[in-house]
């Protein structure tokens, strides 16, 4: 709009960098669009994959606390050392 009421080289520049700014603007949100949704996928397939982690960490741990049972004492304690030697 500058250039069609200003008729001056200072006035021609001035409006084609304006619209070079807005064209460039344009495809940044064009850019942040797509980068989002890419986003938002690789954020939904990790989490995904973290779900299936946690399971089946969960089942490993369930498996392990129901089949566990009580560990033996390891070592010499002077009670014990006591009683063999009577």
């Amino acid at each position: 709009m500058l250039s069609s009421v200003l008729r001056s080289d200072v006035a021609v520049d001035a409006s084609i960098l304006v619209v070079r700014a807005f064209v460039a603007a344009r495809q940044l949100a064009l850019e942040y669009a797509e980068l989002s949704k890419r986003l938002e996928g690789f954020m939904v397939e990790t989490n995904m994959k973290f779900n299936d982690v946690y399971l089946a960490l969960t089942a490993l741990a369930e498996q392990k606390a129901l089949s566990e049972k009580p560990m033996p004492e390891i070592g010499y304690t002077a009670e014990r050392y006591r009683k063999n030697e009577i």
